[in-house]
């Protein structure tokens, strides 16, 4: 149904969360009820298409050497649909603007006459550590925490990772599985071998697959745990408040079970 203010329809760039169904926001529900048109990526949870019941639903995923779509079609996609239909959510994981090319399709659809909006998503950066009890910073463990893409445009691993080694910052690092060899070897010249480490893959949903270590070991922990993409990785000492919180909790009950 054309959208009658703007001829040329409406694009709304949504952040879908971390992967569990409900961890989004309610402007964003908001967005999926409103939309004529969605077009989803791969790790968007397919639970949220059923606030858009009523809309086209347009999979536009891509997973490394498979696209469903190049990004110059999605961008064209997003205008015709837009041009023709009205209101197109363009759904994606976590937050559009962390390493989701949000901004430029934004920028694709505004250049062709698109009236555009976003909504900002819960980043996986973020919550999938904290659903696993790993903080990004903790007083007296971490003052600050990089956010970096594992591997670039051009296939190879981030130069930021490379100074991120040399500080004594926590570091979450996405779409880096592929790099772990290389990252190992860049925390090990900075004398970090003991540096806790965790990978979490598929997080927050029922699919969810930990892997915890130091930078000496995990390697073989990814290997034993059969660990992959999706999943994101964990540098530094706030990896060890999962297993402190641990312990105090097993103590307390153990005290429950002594009292009882």
């Amino acid at each position: 149904m054309a959208n009658k203010q703007n001829t040329n329809g409406l694009l709304t760039v949504v952040g879908a969360g971390p992967g569990d169904a409900e961890l989004i926001t309610l402007k964003a529900i908001k967005a999926l009820q409103n939309a004529d048109v969605v077009l989803f990526d791969a790790l968007v949870n397919k639970e949220l298409l059923t606030y858009a019941a009523n809309a086209e639903h347009i999979f536009v995923g891509k997973r490394k050497g498979c696209y469903a779509y190049q990004q110059e079609q999605i961008n064209e996609l997003i205008v015709s649909r837009a041009k023709s239909h009205g209101n197109v959510v363009r759904l994606k994981g976590g937050d559009p603007f962390i390493f989701g090319r949000g901004s430029e399709e934004m920028e694709y659809a505004a250049s062709h006459g698109v009236t555009v909006a976003m909504v900002p998503g819960i980043s996986s950066s973020i919550a999938v550590p904290a659903f696993q009890n790993i903080p990004v910073t903790k007083r007296g463990a971490s003052e600050s925490f990089w956010v970096i893409t594992g591997t670039t445009k051009n296939h190879k691993l981030s130069t930021d990772v490379h100074l991120a080694a040399k500080s004594s910052a926590t570091v979450v690092i996405l779409m880096g599985m592929g790099k772990l060899s290389e990252i190992v070897q860049l925390f090990q010249q900075q004398g970090k071998a003991e540096t806790p480490v965790a990978i979490i893959q598929n997080g927050t949903t029922v699919n969810e697959k930990v892997g915890v270590g130091t930078i000496s070991t995990i390697e073989k922990v990814v290997q034993e745990n059969e660990l992959s993409n999706p999943a994101i990785i964990v540098i530094g000492e706030v990896v060890k408040h999962r297993a402190q919180l641990h312990k105090v909790q097993q103590q307390i009950k153990t005290k429950e079970v002594v009292v009882n």
